[in-house]
C-alpha cells in the first residue's frame, strides 16, 4: 500500500512538473498490467507467432511487434459487444479522468523525451530485460492452471535469456531454434480458468482498467516482481517507474487512436479490457482442458449502466 501510494504521488508531481507540455487533443495510452502497470491495461487477445530474422535487431524488433500488450482494444471492434456491470460509473469515469491527465501531462512528456534520447534498440532490451525479471508471476500462473509444459517452457525461457539473453537483454529462446514463446498469462486468468467471473468493471487510478478478479494481480505483481523488494523503497520505486517509461516509450500512440475514434472513450476502454480479458481467459481455458466447452463466465448479471459521453 505504501508503495502504491508514493507511485501515485511521484506521478502527482510529474504531472505539475510537465504541464507546460500538455497536449488538449490526446489521451491516455492502454497498458498492460503484467509488472507494475499505471495508468492502462496491458494488450492484444491474440498470439502471434514470432518472426525470424538474420539480423539481431530485427529479431529484437519483431519481438517488440509480437508483444501481446499492443493492440487488445483495436479487436473489440471485430467482436460482439461484450456488456459487464458497472455500478461504480461516476468513480470510474473519475479515474479515467485523473489516468487521462496523468498520461498527457506527465508519462507521455517524459516518455517522448527518453524516446529521442534513447535508440529503439536499446528500449526494446531494456523492456525484454523487465519482462525476463516478470518471470514469477507466470510461471506461478502456469503452475496454478496445471498448466506443466507453461512452466517448463517459462523455466526454459528464463533459464536461456538470462545466460543466454545477456541478463534478459535479448531473447534468444523465442527464436526459431527454440520457438520457447512467453506464456500470456497471470493471476486473474488463473481465477478465470476455474470458473471466477469478472465481477464488475472497476478503474483503479494510475494502474487503470481492472475487474474484482484481476484486481489480484496487483498484488501478485507486488510480491512477484523482484524489483519491488530492492531495497530501499526509493530505490524500487525508481526502478519501477523507470520500466513503465521505456514501455510507454514503445507505444505512444496507440491509445490515441482508439481515443480519438471512439463515440465515449470511457466506454470503448471498458469494453475493450473485458473483451481483451475475456478472450484471454477462453484461450488458457482451451489450452488446459482442450475438450471443456469454450464458455466464459458472464460478467455479473446487474444491468449495464453506460451512462452519457464526455
Amino acid at each position: 500500500m505504501k508503495s502504491y501510494l508514493t507511485l501515485s504521488v511521484l506521478f502527482i508531481f510529474l504531472t505539475v512538473a510537465y504541464s507546460y507540455s500538455a497536449d488538449s487533443s490526446s489521451a491516455i495510452l492502454p497498458q498492460k498490467l503484467s509488472s507494475p502497470q499505471a495508468v492502462l491495461p496491458t494488450s492484444d487477445a491474440k498470439e502471434i507467432p514470432a518472426k525470424s530474422s538474420d539480423n539481431p535487431i530485427d529479431a529484437i524488433d519483431n519481438e517488440y511487434k509480437d508483444d501481446q500488450n499492443l493492440d487488445y482494444a483495436n479487436d473489440t471492434f471485430k467482436e460482439e459487444r461484450i456488456e459487464v456491470a458497472d455500478p461504480l460509473e461516476p468513480f470510474n469515469r473519475a479515474m479515467y479522468q485523473f489516468n487521462d491527465k496523468l498520461y498527457f501531462w506527465a508519462l507521455k512528456p517524459v516518455a517522448q523525451g527518453y524516446q529521442k534520447a534513447v535508440p529503439e534498440p536499446a528500449r526494446i532490451s531494456v523492456k525484454n530485460f523487465f519482462s525476463n525479471l516478470a518471470f514469477p508471476s507466470r510461471f506461478l500462473s502456469c503452475l496454478l492452471q496445471a498448466d506443466f509444459s507453461g512452466a517448463a517452457t517459462e523455466t526454459g525461457r528464463f533459464t536461456i535469456n538470462t545466460i543466454w539473453g545477456i541478463g534478459g537483454l535479448l531473447d534468444p529462446s523465442s527464436g526459431k531454434e527454440l520457438d520457447l514463446q512467453k506464456q500470456d498469462t497471470d493471476l486473474g486468468q488463473t481465477l478465470g480458468v476455474y470458473g471466477v467471473g469478472h465481477g464488475f468493471y472497476i478503474v483503479w487510478p494510475v494502474f487503470g482498467p481492472s475487474s474484482p478478479r484481476d484486481s489480484i494481480n496487483l498484488a501478485g505483481n507486488y510480491f512477484l516482481y523482484p524489483p519491488w523488494y530492492i531495497q530501499p523503497w526509493y530505490a524500487s520505486l525508481g526502478v519501477s517507474t523507470y520500466d513503465l517509461v521505456n514501455s510507454t516509450s514503445l507505444r505512444i500512440g496507440d491509445y490515441e487512436a482508439l481515443k480519438d475514434a471512439a463515440i465515449d472513450p470511457y466506454v470503448a476502454f471498458r469494453d475493450a479490457y473485458i473483451q481483451y480479458r475475456m478472450k484471454q481467459v477462453k484461450a488458457r481455458t482451451t489450452k488446459i482442458f482442450p475438450s471443456k466447452p469454450l464458455e466464459v463466465n458472464s460478467p455479473a448479471p446487474e444491468p449495464v449502466s453506460t451512462g452519457k459521453g464526455n
